[in-house]
């Protein structure tokens, strides 16, 4: 789990920012959380890894084992 977080600013259409939201209301999620899925998916579709913040590269490792 990620202990340090950064923030990303995106522009949307507002009524698309609406539906969005209202949506991840409806299932439950934040769009912080979709949003942060949705990057997750992306760089493993693309073959790019990376070490969450606060996670030891060592221990990376271990749990790949």
């Amino acid at each position: 789990m990620e202990l340090k977080t950064a923030r990303l600013t995106v522009l949307v259409d507002p009524a698309k920012k609406k539906a969005f939201e209202a949506l991840c209301a409806r299932q439950d999620v934040t769009p912080s959380q979709v949003v942060r899925r949705l990057i997750r998916d992306y760089l493993d579709h693309h073959g790019v890894s990376f070490v969450p913040s606060g996670v030891d590269q060592e221990d990376e490792a271990t749990a790949k084992r």
